[in-house]
């Protein structure tokens, strides 16, 4: 067996470990990285990059078919599933070489492909390697959750790690799961030809804002998505080809394909955290807010640290223990700015509290400064009107922003800004958006914050007045 011994070791190369790999490596640190699986993590091979190129193809297929509402002569699309897998394949494959193995270790990484485990507080085993460490970093993700659903295991199925390999179009596709990847493989499915059945336990989105959700909700009806809310699957049964569900009250639903999207789980079975002294749930493993672990050596990051699980996330969860790895200065991880978007159509993103939860921790401070996209010049003339901002605000600052319309998760970015940097309203709406932009919703949202206040006041009107009379 092989000794080696490092500063830094990161076990797992999906988006957080890549991003404290390659800082840590280029800042000077000697590292070594374990995968025992693909490179990427799920973001580029199961997640966010496959699920973004099929949305695309879907969304082409969309305009195309309506068309009609432009001036244009509509058609119905002519699709080929295979062909629109082979676009996602080409995207991940464009993609895989900035967190390929050559790549970071042109960084100066040593990377071994084996799954690591725990042999005491600063020792994992990888294959027929026995690293000793400064300091780890478990960045391992996460992984599909499989509900104990009766017949499951005698049934085939689909979930985001196997749903890109598929290579001809579910004719009916059964989805339990009513969150941001069921809604949004829901939808490209339906656009794409599939006729498509989601089941929900609960409400659909759920963690969202019930009024934007309720757009998006609508949205997937009116294209053809069934979607059955409040309906708990107690049995499924089937072959390839011909899969049926029971909900427990008694309906049940038929289909060619199933798909679970009902959450994930943190991947930590094979890293044995006892014998580090880590402590674990089935959450993730436990971190202080410096993502630091029961054991001050061994840090955890991203998905499996068992908060918000989003690839930005990881991302700035990399940075926050890379400031604490490498210099040794004090780096908490905040969460009020860290923005999410679901990436249906329209697209739904928040960041920071909802008006329920600001207003249950806010009380009668909170003010809503909201804008429609309907008033939105640019979304008249492209036809996308659907959907709304508003903006939750505490004595004249943003806590919160949710957004539902087009770009939705591009514009939420501009709130997380204004969050993390404690801006103020009057910031905001003296920004300049150019005309006409779908980002002038931001810029008009704040200028309603303001509205009542200038155009309502009987004081400004005095006031106005008096100058006038005064001026030469």
């Amino acid at each position: 067996m092989e000794r080696i011994k490092t500063d830094l070791l990161v076990i797992g190369a999906g988006s957080a470990g890549l991003s404290v790999a390659a800082g840590a490596a280029q800042m000077g640190a000697d590292v070594v990285l374990l995968e025992g699986s693909k490179m990427g993590g799920d973001c580029l091979n199961y997640g966010c990059v496959p699920s973004k190129a099929l949305i695309a193809s879907a969304k082409a297929a969309r305009a195309q078919a309506r068309s009609g509402v432009l001036g244009l002569e509509g058609s119905d699309p002519q699709i080929d599933y295979a062909v629109v897998m082979d676009h996602v394949h080409d995207v991940m494959a464009q993609i895989a070489p900035v967190d390929s193995q050559e790549r970071f270790e042109g960084l100066g990484v040593r990377v071994i492909r084996e799954y690591g485990r725990f042999v005491s507080g600063s020792e994992v085993e990888a294959g027929e390697h026995r690293i000793t460490a400064r300091r780890i970093v478990i960045a391992t993700g996460s992984s599909p959750l499989v509900p104990p659903i009766e017949g499951l295991d005698a049934v085939p199925y689909l979930t985001n790690e196997t749903l890109f390999d598929l290579r001809e179009r579910p004719a009916h596709l059964l989805i339990i799961g009513g969150g941001p990847i069921g809604m949004e493989m829901a939808q490209a499915h339906v656009r794409l030809g599939s006729r498509v059945t989601v089941i929900e336990g609960d409400r659909a989105l759920s963690k969202d804002d019930p009024e934007a959700a309720a757009v998006v909700l609508e949205a997937l009806r009116s294209e053809g998505v069934e979607l059955v809310e409040g309906a708990k699957v107690t049995r499924v049964e089937g072959e390839a080809g011909s899969v049926s569900l029971q909900t427990e009250d008694g309906r049940r639903f038929d289909g060619t394909h199933l798909l679970l999207a009902v959450g994930r789980v943190p991947n930590i079975d094979r890293l044995n955290p006892g014998a580090a002294g880590i402590e674990a749930t089935d959450r993730g493993i436990k971190v202080d807010t410096g993502l630091r672990s029961t054991n001050r050596r061994v840090y955890a990051i991203g998905d499996v640290a068992g908060g918000m699980q989003f690839t930005h996330v990881a991302g700035y969860h990399a940075s926050v223990v890379i400031r604490s790895i490498l210099f040794a200065l004090p780096s908490r991880a905040a969460t009020a700015h860290l923005p999410w978007a679901t990436y249906t159509d329209p697209e739904l993103a928040q960041v920071g509290p909802t008006e329920a939860q600001a207003r249950a921790e806010h009380g009668a401070r909170v003010e809503i400064a909201r804008f429609d996209y309907s008033h939105n010049d640019r979304a008249l003339a492209e036809r996308k009107t659907k959907g709304f901002i508003k903006v939750m605000v505490v004595k004249g600052r943003p806590i919160g922003a949710t957004i539902v319309g087009h770009q939705a998760g591009e514009h939420v970015g501009l709130w997380s800004l204004a969050l993390v940097n404690r801006l103020k309203m009057s910031q905001i709406a003296a920004m300049v958006s150019p005309y006409p932009t779908f980002g002038e919703v931001n810029k008009r949202a704040a200028g309603a914050y303001f509205t009542p206040r200038l155009f309502e006041s009987p004081w400004v009107k005095r006031v106005v007045g008096l100058v006038q009379r005064w001026l030469p």
